[in-house]
């Protein structure tokens, strides 16, 4: 789908939820008559697109559908093209879902953002228990398939999600992958290149919106890197999951232009914002007068269509409620993309780095080890209410099977759990985790299960065990 040329609009001035955005003077004003009515329309206006996540089974949902005919023309899959969607069987490729809602899109007049071709999570079973030379070359012909499968038809590609890691490091999170080595990541962006050489590919993560903060100067340095040596990076990609424990952070605008001024495209892509009403619609204008002041900010895509459909469905963080109706946060966001962008050049010359800040949070336990087997926990992604976390068992000799403590700190509670078996001691306070199936691991190999902790107003990460047998 061709976009309409930027047009320059009148002046902008706005601090909405904390977030201030500087005043941009253009020359020339839109009437008010070339506003556009749907959310794709008025991003258009300003040369920008405005996407959703879809989920293939939603698709014969009419009310799904419309509205997402209607409001948007980017479109990502939510789930039908991540890895074990994929190739749920090494070698053995399955595009049925991720085909159908491409075809949808396409058959709209849509472009399709690619999400996600390497990940250390959802990945399917046979990769997850692979390391080392092998583990490597399954990861770059996954790349290397599936880039070449939709060539032609992605506008961006998620080619790396999530590999750097919480907490005040500022390093990459520990996974299987990131065990093959430290350039895994510039080994998949050369991959989808060479699969893929016109779809844009990007950096994806999350809890990168403060520019001050370690995680997301972590991100920085590998882009600019990246950058200096020529590896083929085009794009980050900011997911932007924020509530009122985690809201749009004051200097969102600074860290969408210092990446940017690396000379990538930066997109906003997975926003939901919890809440509801003229707090929810103020953060929501926020964002979106953040990107609009960014020139190489290309465009924002919301993680649903509806509130019911969202993974967040509880906090109601999308711009339509379950029954379809435009919510506030709708209206403001429609309200900020008629106001109008910027065409002001981004700064070619990026700012010195920050430092991270001078309180940074704990750093990841150290690992523990269970004689032929150790157990190490990392964090996820982190909600005003809630966390989640990630246990990573690795044997160290060869073992028939294992099990994993989880002990978090009162007033705290798992809530859910994934890829395990557990069971609670009387307190509720000891988990134990086994696997579902086997537990046999040879020596180097891994295995992971995950859980959410409803914090309660305690921040304390749980204490992890691994025993082998």
């Amino acid at each position: 789908m061709t976009t309409p040329p930027l047009r320059q609009r009148g002046r902008i001035a706005a601090a909405v939820g904390g977030l201030a955005v500087a005043a941009l003077t253009v020359t020339l004003a839109v009437p008010a008559a070339a506003a556009g009515s749907t959310l794709q329309a008025a991003a258009a206006e300003t040369g920008r697109y405005f996407g959703t996540a879809i989920a293939a089974n939603r698709l014969s949902d009419t009310t799904y559908s419309t509205i997402a005919n209607r409001e948007f023309n980017m479109i990502t899959a939510e789930n039908e093209m991540k890895m074990d969607a994929t190739e749920p069987s090494q070698n053995q490729f399955n595009y049925s879902s991720g085909d159908r809602i491409v075809s949808w899109a396409r058959q709209n007049g849509k472009q399709v953002r690619g999400h996600a071709l390497a990940w250390h999570s959802q990945q399917p079973g046979w990769m997850q228990n692979m390391s080392g030379t092998a583990l490597r070359n399954a990861m770059l012909n996954h790349v290397t398939q599936v880039a070449t499968h939709y060539r032609g038809q992605i506008h961006s590609w998620d080619v790396v999600n999530e590999a750097f890691a919480d907490g005040g490091s500022g390093g990459r999170r520990d996974s299987n992958l990131q065990r093959t080595g430290n350039d895994w990541i510039e080994a998949a962006f050369r991959a989808a290149r060479a699969a893929d050489p016109a779809a844009k590919l990007c950096y994806n993560d999350y809890n990168t919106d403060n520019w001050s903060h370690a995680k997301t100067q972590g991100v920085y340095n590998m882009v600019r890197d990246f950058k200096s040596r020529g590896v083929p990076i085009d794009c980050v990609g900011f997911q932007a999951h924020f509530n009122s424990g985690n809201p749009v952070p004051s200097n969102y605008d600074t860290t969408l232009r210092n990446f940017a001024a690396l000379g990538v495209d930066v997109q906003i892509t997975e926003l939901d914002i919890e809440g509801s009403g003229s707090s929810q619609a103020q953060q929501y204008q926020g964002v979106v007068q953040a990107c609009l002041s960014v020139a190489r900010c290309t465009g924002i895509t919301v993680w649903g269509v509806r509130d019911s459909d969202s993974w967040r469905a509880s906090g109601t963080p999308l711009l339509f409620d379950g029954s379809g109706n435009k919510k506030a946060a709708y209206t403001s966001v429609l309200n900020a993309l008629n106001a109008g962008g910027t065409t002001t050049p981004d700064p070619t010359t990026p700012p010195p780095t920050t430092p991270p800040p001078t309180t940074p949070p704990p750093t990841t336990p150290p690992p523990t080890t269970g004689g032929s087997c150790t157990a190490t926990y990392s964090e996820g992604q982190k909600w005003g209410d809630r966390f989640n976390g990630t246990v990573t068992i690795r044997a160290n000799t060869n073992i028939s099977g294992w099990s994993s403590t989880v002990t978090v700190s009162s007033p705290q509670r798992i809530i859910a759990t994934w890829s395990g078996s557990p069971t609670w001691d009387s307190s509720g306070n000891v988990m134990t985790m086994r696997p579902s199936g086997s537990g046999a691991l040879s020596a180097g190999q891994t295995a992971s299960f995950g859980f959410t902790v409803q914090h309660n107003g305690n921040w304390r990460w749980p204490a992890v065990t691994c025993t082998a047998s």
